[in-house]
């Protein structure tokens, strides 16, 4: 499964895509340059249940320890992962 990023320098997002559709999408603003904000996360109902959401997470914290920046969670379904996976509290604002 490839998830895709892109960065505008004030927003960025990570996403998912099927035959060249977006099937799904997170998507975060910078806080400064040590956070990103996680505001959104979207999955196309054709994919439930096959982790979609859980990889998009997964994808920001493996940016976030790239970048040696936090992530705040504000999107409910992060911030749910977040408390389910306390492997990524390292990276957790």
């Amino acid at each position: 499964m490839d998830i895709k990023h892109t960065d505008t320098g004030n927003k960025g997002r990570f996403y998912y895509e099927v035959d060249g559709v977006e099937k799904g999408l997170m998507t975060y603003s910078h806080a400064g340059a040590d956070k990103i904000i996680i505001d959104h996360t979207e999955v196309d109902p054709s994919l439930k249940g096959q982790g979609i959401g859980y990889r998009l997470v997964e994808a920001s914290v493996n940016y976030a320890r790239e970048q040696q920046i936090k992530i705040l969670p504000l999107c409910p379904f992060a911030a749910a992962v977040f408390k389910k996976r306390t492997e990524y509290s390292d990276v957790l604002f």
